[in-house]
């Protein structure tokens, strides 16, 4: 029987649900699955520019493991890039270090620190918001 995998830590969702290439016939059933886990190790190691050892510290996992998530990241973006694929953002195995909230009016995602009384959207003012499903807090 296998272990059970560990959480990790992603800091920010995702402001994007998905993606779908442009100019093609997308007629096809198959996505790609991309987890919240697998675009945070992009982002940190991409577009943040951390080493894999920084990342997966503050991922809470392993650095083999880090590289692991990474290169299946990776690997899903060429292929859905090659094959013109929709990528479908998934929650996968991973825990917010915050509650993020969805605003039903604007579609921005946010955190409201504790010290702010005021329970609203930052960008549109909007109470009609949601929590982000599958969040551990």
């Amino acid at each position: 029987m296998p272990r059970r995998r560990r959480l990790r830590k992603v800091v920010a969702p995702p402001i994007f649900s998905g993606y779908k290439p442009y100019g093609t016939n997308c007629e096809s059933d198959e996505t790609i699955e991309l987890l919240y886990e697998e675009y945070e190790a992009l982002k940190l190691a991409d577009y943040d520019h951390m080493n894999h050892q920084d990342a997966s510290e503050l991922m809470g996992v392993s650095r083999p493991t880090f590289a692991r998530i990474y290169k299946s990241a990776r690997i899903k973006i060429a292929r859905a890039l090659v094959e013109a694929k929709v990528i479908r953002m998934v929650y996968g195995n991973a825990w917010m270090d915050k509650k993020w909230f969805i605003c039903n009016d604007c579609h921005s995602r946010f955190t409201i620190p504790k010290s702010v009384s005021k329970k609203s959207c930052p960008i549109c003012g909007s109470e009609n918001k949601e929590t982000l499903k599958n969040q551990n807090n």
